[in-house]
Order: C-alpha cells, then sequence, then structure tokens
C-alpha cells in the first residue's frame, strides 16, 4: 500500500510538472532568413538531393511559433520558396495568436525526406523536391510553394487507375471520413482554412478528382 501511495504521489506530480510545463512562456518567434549552412547540411541528399533543380538562393528558413491541441507552445522549422516567406510568416503567427491547434512543425529532413514517415507523424512541412504521388511531375512542395498542415489527421486520398482507394499517409485510413469530429481536422471556413485563401492558396479539400485536406498551394 505504501508503495503505491508513493507511485501514485510520483504520478500526480509528474502530471503536474507537465503542466505547468505547458504554460511556460516561450518568446514568440516568426522568423525568415536565407538557408544557414547547418541548416542546409541537414538538407543536402534529403529534402534537396543531388540535381535538385531549384536555386538554394530562392529558399528561405521560417521559424515558427506554434500551439499544440493540448496548449502547449513550441518552436518549429520549415524550408519554403522565398515568394511566399511574408504570407506564411503572417498565417502562422495569426494561427498562434488565435491558438488554432498545430502539433509538429519540423524539417522533413528529420524523417530523411520520407513524407510517408512525416504524415504519420502528423507532421507540417512545406518544401521537399519530390515527385506528385503516382505521377512524374514535380509537386509544388519541390518548388517551395505548398504546405502541408496536420498531415495525419488530413490525408491525400485518390482512387488509382485499378480502382483501388489509395491514402497517404496509410495509417490515416479512419480520417478520410469527414463527418467524424476529431483533432487537428481542417474544415472548409475554418480559421487556417480563411488564412490560406486570403493569401491566395489554393486548398487540396476542394480537389475534385482527389481530396488533398492537408494541402494549401499558391
Amino acid at each position: 500500500m505504501i508503495r503505491f501511495r508513493i507511485a501514485l504521489l510520483h504520478l500526480i506530480l509528474f502530471c503536474q510538472l507537465s503542466i505547468v510545463n505547458c504554460q511556460l512562456s516561450i518568446a514568440q518567434t516568426f522568423t525568415a532568413q536565407p538557408i544557414p549552412d547547418s541548416v542546409f547540411q541537414r538538407m543536402k541528399g534529403r529534402s534537396y538531393p543531388e540535381g535538385c533543380t531549384v536555386a538554394r538562393a530562392d529558399l528561405r528558413y521560417l521559424r515558427l511559433s506554434y500551439i499544440d491541441a493540448e496548449g502547449c507552445e513550441h518552436v518549429g522549422e520549415m524550408i519554403c520558396n522565398k515568394a511566399i516567406a511574408k504570407d506564411l510568416l503572417d498565417i502562422f503567427r495569426e494561427l498562434y495568436r488565435q491558438k488554432y491547434p498545430i502539433e509538429r512543425i519540423r524539417l522533413i529532413d528529420d524523417y530523411e525526406a520520407s513524407d510517408e514517415r512525416s504524415m504519420r507523424d502528423n507532421n507540417t512541412s512545406s518544401f521537399c523536391f519530390r515527385k506528385v504521388s503516382g505521377t512524374t511531375k514535380l509537386s509544388k512542395h519541390a518548388l517551395g510553394m505548398a504546405v502541408d498542415v496536420n498531415t495525419l489527421y488530413n490525408p491525400y486520398v485518390r482512387t488509382g487507375k485499378d480502382g483501388r482507394r489509395i491514402v497517404e499517409p496509410s495509417t490515416a485510413v479512419k480520417y478520410v471520413d469527414r463527418t467524424r469530429s476529431f483533432p487537428y481536422k481542417i474544415v472548409k471556413g475554418d480559421l487556417l482554412y480563411r488564412l490560406f485563401l486570403q493569401h491566395g492558396f489554393q486548398w487540396g479539400g476542394s480537389w475534385r478528382t482527389m481530396k488533398d485536406w492537408q494541402h494549401f498551394e499558391k
């Protein structure tokens, strides 16, 4: 009984510390700059493979404050095209101000540039020099002109040539039913949707032949 009480006290203390940590104030960070050498080294051979046709000088490294569904504050990293850097700073600053939940913003290089791994982790990212899934066409992400947000809960869905439904990430099948309620869900008309459209982006959730609820492009 004594051991149980001690274990319970430790659990309560841990939970209290976790809450305090979430409430600790982090200085707001919304910056854009040319890609530092240290960051570019992380990208080389991953999101920036050999033969990448996008100039490093055309990309920007962003640091963005955001708040997750538990109310914890974080600072994330993102690479995007310099043409949309200011748009993204404005959008994510307002999302932060209004506490719109985003679970994670990490460079896709932390996942070895695997879109599937990044999406399974509900990661939000932009630049990755790659082709559109199932095609030979370069993605808007290859130009740094698209952003995928809260990716696990807002999957990419299309029908293959054989009639089979393809869901990416493959672990997001239960989130294809958009009548369900779940955290980090993007819906037409919500704050995220409105901000991106106000800045001239298109939403993949509005596409007819496929759905890409996580995707905004310009």
